[in-house]
Protein backbone atom coordinates (compact mmCIF):
# COMPACT_ATOMS: atom_id res chain seq x y z
CA UNK A 1 0.00 0.00 0.00
CA UNK A 2 1.16 3.14 -1.12
CA UNK A 3 -0.79 6.51 1.01
CA UNK A 4 -0.40 9.99 -0.77
CA UNK A 5 -0.55 13.39 0.49
CA UNK A 6 -0.91 16.73 -1.55
CA UNK A 7 0.03 20.27 -0.33
CA UNK A 8 0.27 23.57 -1.77
CA UNK A 9 -2.67 24.11 -3.21
CA UNK A 10 -4.61 27.49 -2.99
CA UNK A 11 -6.12 30.73 -4.75
CA UNK A 12 -3.45 33.09 -7.12
CA UNK A 13 -4.01 35.46 -9.87
CA UNK A 14 -3.25 34.64 -13.17
CA UNK A 15 0.19 34.37 -14.82
CA UNK A 16 1.22 33.88 -10.79
CA UNK A 17 3.35 30.63 -9.96
CA UNK A 18 2.47 28.07 -7.69
CA UNK A 19 4.14 24.47 -6.43
CA UNK A 20 2.45 21.17 -5.41
CA UNK A 21 4.04 18.91 -3.18
CA UNK A 22 2.73 15.08 -3.14
CA UNK A 23 4.30 13.02 -0.23
CA UNK A 24 4.67 9.41 -0.41
CA UNK A 25 4.18 6.88 2.66
CA UNK A 26 4.07 3.15 2.89
CA UNK A 27 5.62 0.68 0.27
CA UNK A 28 7.82 3.49 -0.86
CA UNK A 29 10.70 1.32 -1.80
CA UNK A 30 8.74 0.14 -5.04
CA UNK A 31 9.89 1.32 -8.38
CA UNK A 32 6.57 3.63 -8.66
CA UNK A 33 5.78 6.20 -11.47
CA UNK A 34 3.75 8.95 -10.01
CA UNK A 35 1.99 11.41 -12.09
CA UNK A 36 -0.55 14.33 -11.32
CA UNK A 37 -3.85 14.56 -12.73
CA UNK A 38 -6.86 17.07 -12.17
CA UNK A 39 -10.63 17.51 -11.78
CA UNK A 40 -12.50 20.90 -12.98
CA UNK A 41 -16.00 20.97 -11.71
CA UNK A 42 -18.20 19.18 -13.96
CA UNK A 43 -15.30 17.75 -16.26
CA UNK A 44 -13.58 14.18 -15.65
CA UNK A 45 -10.34 13.59 -14.36
CA UNK A 46 -7.41 14.52 -16.84
CA UNK A 47 -3.75 14.03 -17.16
CA UNK A 48 -1.57 16.66 -15.82
CA UNK A 49 2.34 15.26 -15.63
CA UNK A 50 3.96 12.49 -14.87
CA UNK A 51 7.44 11.00 -13.99
CA UNK A 52 9.40 7.98 -14.07
CA UNK A 53 10.76 6.11 -11.04
CA UNK A 54 14.84 7.69 -11.75
CA UNK A 55 12.96 11.28 -12.59
CA UNK A 56 14.80 10.26 -16.22
CA UNK A 57 11.55 10.76 -17.82
CA UNK A 58 9.15 13.43 -17.77
CA UNK A 59 5.18 13.55 -19.50
CA UNK A 60 3.35 16.33 -19.84
CA UNK A 61 -0.22 17.14 -21.44
CA UNK A 62 -0.03 19.14 -23.81
CA UNK A 63 -1.93 21.85 -21.96
CA UNK A 64 0.75 22.28 -19.59
CA UNK A 65 3.69 21.58 -21.26
CA UNK A 66 6.16 24.24 -21.20
CA UNK A 67 4.72 26.22 -17.68
CA UNK A 68 4.56 22.61 -15.57
CA UNK A 69 7.78 20.88 -14.62
CA UNK A 70 7.50 17.85 -12.50
CA UNK A 71 10.30 16.37 -10.31
CA UNK A 72 10.97 13.83 -7.53
CA UNK A 73 13.29 13.03 -4.89
CA UNK A 74 13.09 9.73 -4.36
CA UNK A 75 14.95 9.96 -0.79
CA UNK A 76 12.51 12.53 0.75
CA UNK A 77 9.60 10.16 -0.97
CA UNK A 78 8.33 13.19 -2.46
CA UNK A 79 7.00 13.96 -5.83
CA UNK A 80 6.43 17.93 -6.82
CA UNK A 81 4.56 19.99 -9.67
CA UNK A 82 6.36 23.21 -10.24
CA UNK A 83 3.31 25.25 -12.37
CA UNK A 84 4.11 28.57 -13.76
CA UNK A 85 1.93 31.16 -15.46
CA UNK A 86 -0.68 30.13 -14.49
CA UNK A 87 -4.32 30.70 -16.30
CA UNK A 88 -7.76 30.40 -14.78
CA UNK A 89 -8.30 27.53 -17.25
CA UNK A 90 -6.32 25.81 -14.83
CA UNK A 91 -8.37 25.55 -11.71
CA UNK A 92 -8.85 22.37 -10.50
CA UNK A 93 -9.07 19.88 -7.71
CA UNK A 94 -5.07 18.41 -8.38
CA UNK A 95 -4.62 14.79 -7.29
CA UNK A 96 -0.98 13.11 -7.32
CA UNK A 97 -1.26 9.32 -8.19
CA UNK A 98 0.95 6.19 -8.18
CA UNK A 99 1.58 2.84 -10.01
CA UNK A 100 4.33 0.05 -10.17
CA UNK A 101 4.26 0.45 -13.47
CA UNK A 102 2.37 2.02 -16.19
CA UNK A 103 2.73 1.80 -20.26
CA UNK A 104 3.55 4.92 -22.38
CA UNK A 105 0.05 4.03 -23.98
CA UNK A 106 -1.82 4.02 -20.71
CA UNK A 107 -0.12 6.62 -18.51
CA UNK A 108 -2.41 9.61 -19.38
CA UNK A 109 -5.62 7.20 -18.00
CA UNK A 110 -6.77 7.58 -14.31
CA UNK A 111 -7.53 3.72 -14.36
CA UNK A 112 -3.54 2.99 -14.69
CA UNK A 113 -3.20 4.03 -11.55
CA UNK A 114 -3.55 1.82 -8.50
CA UNK A 115 -3.00 4.68 -5.56
CA UNK A 116 -4.40 8.56 -5.36
CA UNK A 117 -4.10 11.42 -2.97
CA UNK A 118 -6.86 13.04 -1.91
CA UNK A 119 -6.35 16.28 -3.83
CA UNK A 120 -5.49 19.73 -3.16
CA UNK A 121 -7.51 22.80 -5.01
CA UNK A 122 -6.11 25.27 -7.11
CA UNK A 123 -7.94 28.04 -8.02
CA UNK A 124 -6.96 30.77 -10.67
CA UNK A 125 -8.34 33.89 -10.98
CA UNK A 126 -8.25 35.78 -14.12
Amino acid sequence: QVQLVESGGGLVQAGDSLRLSCAASGRTENNYIKGWFRQAPGKEREFVAAISWSGTNTYYADSVKGRFTVSRDNVMNTVDLQMNTLEPEDTAVYYCAAAPSVSSATMKRPTAYDYWGQGTQVTVSS
